[in-house]
């Protein structure tokens, strides 16, 4: 009888099976993926992404902000939550509701909002609010918190949305149906849950191709006129419309709007999303970079920065003369920037990893019987 060590030896000289019929196992290249291994152009949009979001965020205290920085605003709202949403929907793609994936997602997003959400709670009471609760309602995100909980509903969707037909079109009904709707819970951001959906259901339908179009070297060229009719776009609307729009947050009746202009504003606004952020990845880089490692830790960063901005508006720095001035501005802006980028540095990981990256193994059931079983 030949030994377990002769089988192994055999079996390493059997050539590999090649054919992509019944039984073989698809290739990267077959399957038009990459091959496994960080893709570093994802990390360095998620770093590029959260900056902007750290930057609209300084810039929405400024008193007299003027038109320019209001322009600015809304054209960076337009698509810098937009490209999150969809990069976090890319990485979806392979969700299963297995327990182990289903656990992950509570530690990886549930645990780390109620933490959140009551250290923030204290923090507003001691720096703001004396009045404010120290028992917040895990039912009312404060603030930027309201994307983990969207996250995990949209996660935990995901099954769903890999078996309807016309996924992106579905989803855009649902947000254009949650836009014309009054009396949609506030508390828990539900509006945004519905009017940010169809971003997360087309990251779950882009594949690797897909990016690998808009960094094309065209791409990036018809990008430099696309965003300069962008502001000024941005530019003539700022008189004339509200920002409220691109929250996410609110009915069309409750901006003074009719019922109509809800679907309405959701098309246009998504196909608007879309485009500039095939324009804003167009310009990401590639290849590994100072940025790169930034990106792995945006959590950090998205999570943390709101304290440093809130602390300025209630110790009254938005107040002084000098942010008034566009050097001020400008100094708000760089500010906003520099502080997200410490925030997401590596030290600070290695500092905060147990609060926003819990395992809590002590609190899993026995491992046995909890993963799908793999195949040998």
């Amino acid at each position: 009888m030949p030994s377990l060590t002769s089988l192994t030896s055999l079996a390493a000289r059997l050539p590999r099976p090649t054919a992509t019929g019944a039984g073989a196992t698809a290739t990267p290249a077959a399957t038009g993926e990459r091959p496994a291994g960080r893709d570093h152009f994802f990390d360095n949009a998620k770093y590029l992404a959260i900056v902007l979001v750290a930057m609209g965020h300084a810039w929405e205290p400024l008193p007299d902000s003027g038109r320019l920085v209001e322009t600015v605003y809304t054209f960076v709202y337009t698509f810098h939550m937009p490209v999150f949403i969809m990069i976090a929907g890319y990485f979806s793609r392979g969700f299963e509701l297995r327990p182990d994936r289903v656990w992950k997602l509570v530690t990886g997003i549930l645990v780390p909002y109620a933490v959140f959400d009551i250290v923030f709670a204290y923090f507003h009471r001691a720096v703001g609010d004396p009045t404010v609760s120290v028992f917040p309602s895990l039912f009312a995100p404060y603030w930027l918190l309201w994307f983990l909980p969207a996250l995990f509903f949209w996660r935990l969707s995901t099954p769903l949305w890999q078996a309807v037909r016309a996924p992106v079109a579905v989803a855009l009904g649902v947000a254009a149906l949650a836009s014309m709707s009054l009396g949609i819970d506030q508390g828990m951001q539900v509006q945004r849950v519905l009017q940010f959906l169809p971003f997360y259901v087309l990251g779950l339908r882009l594949g690797p191709h897909h990016f690998d179009l808009v960094r094309r070297t065209w791409v990036r060229v018809v990008s430099l006129p696309v965003f300069a009719l962008a502001l000024l776009a941005a530019y003539w609307a700022v008189p004339r419309t509200t920002t409220l729009w691109f929250y996410r947050q609110y009915s069309a009746q409750e901006l003074g709007s009719p019922a109509w202009a809800g679907p309405s504003a959701t098309l246009l606004l998504f196909g608007c999303a879309v485009l500039l952020g095939a324009c804003f990845l167009a310009w990401v880089p590639n290849r590994r970079t100072w940025m790169s490692a930034l990106g792995a830790c945006t959590l950090y960063g998205y999570l943390l920065h709101g304290f440093v901005i809130r602390t300025a508006l209630y110790r009254g720095v938005y107040d002084e003369p000098f942010l008034s001035t566009p050097l001020g501005t400008v100094a708000v802006t760089v500010g906003g920037a520099v502080v997200v980028t410490l925030l997401c540095t590596p030290p600070v990981r290695r500092v905060l990893r147990h609060v926003v990256e819990p395992r809590m193994n002590w609190a899993r059931q026995g491992r046995a019987g909890s993963e799908a079983p793999r195949r040998v």
